[in-house]
């Protein structure tokens, strides 16, 4: 009987017979091994520096917290709101006129000979302006003349003619008859010499007309027509222009709805008006309202008005377009603010006020006429607060307000509209 140690050496020994019959030795066994090793090394690395890749990227990426920071302040102009009379008064545009515009132009036909003005001439009513070729106009009147004069010769004879007829006729020396048809003849004669005095009176009337003189005081403006040029009565255009412009009026329009208000005003006594250029800020002149025009121009549902100004420095210049501010009361000792601080919002006008914290605070206001650069507030706001004139499209409520310029309003000669 064999013993278990000869049995496993037997086994051993039929292996190896075994392995060496199949190709397979011990050392291909081994390297197998060591790379089934390596393989799970270069896996398990590999898996490692992904997780890592992963986690330093949402390391780095994460949101970082930053520490809460203060929003700057806002800067901002403000104004005080302050209590003054403020004066109400209607803006209309106008147009500056003559209080006399004349034409001069000739009345009698004939050729301009002479002109005796200079342009841009101060006339006085009466002065001769220029003349014209005057010959026929004298042939005319001396013709006149002369047939009153021969027509009073005529007379003369007639009537001695008449007184002896007459004599005659009380003796019936002469038929009746004759005596008739010479006092005919006299009447005849008297009434020739009345015509001819009329005939003498228009060819002197037109000799007057060859002096061609100022109607009225005035300037002489920019003549259109030079001596030597023939002249007619039917001539369209003259030869100068004369203009009275000291005074001069402005024609301007309101609209209707202040009509009543404006025939009040002017039952309390004289309506002042005054003009301003076409920026509205330099003063031309204040005069009177004169009238308002009878009708309202149903188009534009205005009306037109006539102010006289003196005039006397000239600033208003004929054919000038101005804006005419017609003063109709005074509102007395009224709360006002810049108009640069109203604003308008979804609930209706409002004010940023800048409260004694230095934020900002929206508030409703209600407000009344507007004069120049202010507006009445009629409710919402107190005497002496601040509000924003400057900055307003930045702030939010309670925002922070760093102050820029404190400009407090100024009284204004303009009235409200």
């Amino acid at each position: 009987m064999r013993s278990p140690e000869s049995l496993s050496d037997q086994k051993d020994h039929d292996s190896l017979e075994s392995g060496q019959s199949n190709g397979i030795s011990v050392n291909d066994t081994e390297h197998d091994a060591v790379r089934r090793r390596r393989a799970i090394f270069l896996i398990s690395a590999s898996v490692a520096l992904i997780v890592v890749g992963i986690a330093t990227h949402w390391l780095l990426s994460a949101p970082t917290k930053s520490p809460p920071t203060t929003r700057p302040s806002v800067p901002v102009s403000i104004s005080v709101a302050t209590r003054q009379n403020v004066p109400i008064s209607l803006t209309g545009l106008g147009a500056v006129q003559a209080s006399l515009t004349v034409g001069i132009r000739p009345q009698v036909d004939g050729t301009l000979q002479e002109v005796l003005f200079t342009e841009g001439q101060d006339v006085k009513k009466g002065d001769v302006l220029a003349k014209i070729d005057p010959r026929l106009f004298k042939a005319a009147l001396d013709q006149a003349r002369g047939k009153k004069a021969q027509d009073a010769a005529l007379l003369v004879s007639a009537e001695k003619d008449l007184t002896r007829y007459k004599t005659l006729a009380l003796t019936d020396a002469i038929a009746r008859q004759t005596v008739d048809h010479q006092q005919a003849t006299v009447d005849q004669l008297k009434a020739s010499i009345a015509a001819d005095e009329a005939a003498i009176d228009t060819a002197q009337t037109q000799l007057d007309y060859t002096s061609i003189r100022a109607p009225s005081d005035g300037r002489i403006g920019i003549r259109s027509i030079d001596p030597g040029n023939v002249v007619h009565v039917s001539d369209a255009q003259p030869i100068v222009i004369l203009m009275r412009i000291r005074p001069s009026a402005v024609l301007f329009t309101l609209p209707a709805r202040f009509l009543d208000d404006v025939r009040s005003a002017l039952a309390h006594g004289p309506v002042v008006v005054t003009a301003f250029d076409q920026n509205n800020r330099q003063e031309l002149g204040a005069g009177k309202l004169l009238l308002i025009d009878d009708a309202i121009d149903p188009a534009t549902d205005t009306m037109r008005l006539k102010a006289i100004f003196p005039n006397d420095d000239e600033r208003l210049w004929p054919g000038e377009f101005v804006n005419a501010r017609l003063s109709l009361k005074t509102l007395g000792n009224v709360l006002v603010i810049p108009s640069a601080a109203v604003q308008r919002g979804p609930q209706g006008l409002f004010a940023w006020i800048v409260t004694p914290k230095d934020t900002a605070e929206p508030r409703p206001i209600k407000v009344g006429p507007t004069t120049g650069d202010l507006t009445v507030v009629t409710s919402g706001l107190s005497d002496g607060e601040h509000v924003v004139t400057d900055g307003q499209f930045k702030l939010k409520r309670d925002a922070r307000v760093q102050v820029r310029v404190t400009s407090p309003p100024s009284p204004t000669s303009e009235g409200a509209r």
